[in-house]
């Protein structure tokens, strides 16, 4: 639940701090006091909307969570912020947390539940939560869900690899040809591993030869010499070693040199140039020699797969009619256990909807084709009306006995609820009832919702006045006096009458 939220600086309200208790709260006001801009401050920090507030705050506690990644253990206190000092950014335990994350931190225990949303009736959904209830009632169901389930997924797969071969079979004669191109390209050039490095070395070393020879004609003279600066060192009773064994290593590299060049006399340059060329072409493309040799092997492998895919595809084939066999069996052993406790969530419905004064509700389980989630789908009807035909104030009312039906078994910590609009344009009985519903639903989730409609003000566990003066908002929480005085203004207007003042007495009790 909410302990405690913080709000500065946003449209109206310059800072609020307010701290919230268990079940059903409400937030009352006039017209323009900033009831939905304090609602949707508060729904800022659990991601579906956008807040531009300097800062805002809430402390959540006793959610029973636990989130290794946030290092959340179970018993944690959470708190949630939000800041615009640069840009935007939100904070989880003071850890920086992207809007996306942050959304789906909060799915596992927040719900934000507004008109234009119709999501909670999509037929996977649904299917999903019938799945959950049968396996609460059948032990055996889970095992039997999970086979459907792992079956499907390899059926898939087979499907998509069956597919492929079936586009590639069109394309089959173009495929090998070029398969086959690109391994003959690879394999009349024959490239060696070492040979561009070896081969670039020759041609650096031809290429300086006439250099080489030129500088050399010029000091030959001196090296004829050489024998005399080595007598002069002797007359002057200096050892000339140090200078023979330069001298001898200096004629050793050139020997070298020209012994290296004389090896490589019966190759032709232009052949070395363009092997390099072609060498270095193939670098370009693969990488490298060793890139190029393994794209070979891997195109190789490819061409006997071509080669062998009629095979293959009669496997395929064959497997696949297999597996179609048993999900089929699988799938509608699934589709009659989940049939066996439609009626359940039904009657379960049908029961708060009476509360809500509608009635006739019907879940029609037809059949599709298959898909990961099975062969059923369902629709809705209220009084053999589709959904996309009736009322808001139907629509409303049926999503808040849909919700509430899955609570009694899907909440057992701490949920939390805001609700859009939840009594707008409702009459007096009809708030009265969703009053009734939201009291019940409230032992599970804490619940934030702006009342328009002094019926279910009255049941609020906390009662919160939105009001404004001078074009600043402020929020007060109201004891009993106060909400006597609130919701005999709702009833009456601003000119509070004896009458409504006796109503709102009545209705708090």
């Amino acid at each position: 639940m909410i302990n405690r939220f913080y709000l500065e600086n946003y449209l109206s309200f310059e800072q609020i701090e307010l701290e919230f208790q268990k079940g059903l709260v409400v937030f009352t006001g006039p017209s323009g006091a900033g009831k939905s801009v304090l609602m949707s401050s508060i729904l800022a920090l659990f991601g579906p909307t956008d807040s531009k507030a300097t800062m805002s705050e809430v402390l959540l506690e006793d959610l029973k969570i636990e989130d290794e990644g946030y290092g959340i253990e179970n018993d944690d206190d959470i708190i949630i912020k939000q800041n615009t000092s640069t840009k935007t950014r939100y904070f989880l335990n003071n850890q920086i947390i992207s809007k996306k994350n942050l959304k789906e931190f909060t799915r596992t225990f927040s719900k934000h539940l507004h008109l234009k949303d119709t999501s909670d009736f999509d037929s996977d959904k649904i299917i999903s939560f019938l799945d959950f209830l049968t396996s609460l009632n059948d032990s055996s169901y889970k095992a039997i869900l999970n086979g459907f389930q792992t079956k499907y997924e390899e059926f898939h797969t087979l499907q998509k690899k069956f597919s492929k071969i079936q586009n590639d079979e069109k394309e089959l004669d173009n495929l090998i040809e070029y398969t086959k191109f690109e391994i003959e390209k690879i394999v009349k050039l024959d490239p060696k591993e070492d040979e561009y490095d070896e081969l670039k070395y020759i041609k650096d070393n031809l290429s300086k030869k006439d250099k080489v020879d030129e500088v050399l004609s010029e000091i030959q003279p001196y090296l004829n010499n050489t024998h005399k600066i080595s007598s002069a060192l002797h007359l002057i009773d200096v050892d000339s070693s140090f200078f023979d064994e330069a001298i001898n290593e200096v004629n050793n590299i050139f020997e070298k040199f020209y012994d290296n060049l004389a090896s490589n006399d019966d190759m032709d340059i232009e052949q070395i140039l363009t092997r390099i060329e072609e060498l270095s072409s193939l670098n370009k493309k693969f990488g490298g020699v060793k890139e190029a040799l393994e794209y070979k092997k891997e195109k190789e492998l490819e061409l006997e797969g071509y080669e062998n895919i009629s095979f293959e595809k009669a496997i395929l084939e064959k497997n696949i009619k297999k597996l179609a066999l048993e999900l089929d069996t699988l799938a509608k052993t699934v589709s009659t256990k989940r049939k066996e406790n439609l009626p359940l969530l039904e009657s379960k419905i049908n029961g708060y909807l009476k509360f809500l004064y509608l009635e006739n509700l019907q879940i029609n389980m037809d059949k599709k084709s298959l898909d990961a989630s099975g062969i059923d789908s369902i629709e809705f009807t209220l009084n053999n009306t589709k959904l996309e035909k009736i009322s808001s104030g139907e629509f409303n009312r049926l999503r808040l006995a849909l919700l509430t039906a899955r609570s009694h078994y899907e909440i057992d910590t701490n949920g939390i609820l805001f609700l859009d609009e939840i009594d707008a344009n409702l009459s007096g009985k009809e708030s009265a009832s969703i009053a009734q519903v939201l009291n019940k639903l409230s032992q599970n989730y804490q619940i934030f919702a702006i009342s328009h409609q002094p019926q279910l003000s009255a049941t609020a566990h906390q009662h919160f006045l939105v009001k404004k003066e001078n074009n600043v908002s402020t929020v007060k929480p109201l004891n009993k006096e106060e909400r006597i005085n609130e919701i005999a203004r709702m009833i009456s207007g601003e000119n509070i009458t004896t009458e409504a003042l006796e109503f709102s007495k009545q209705l708090l009790q």
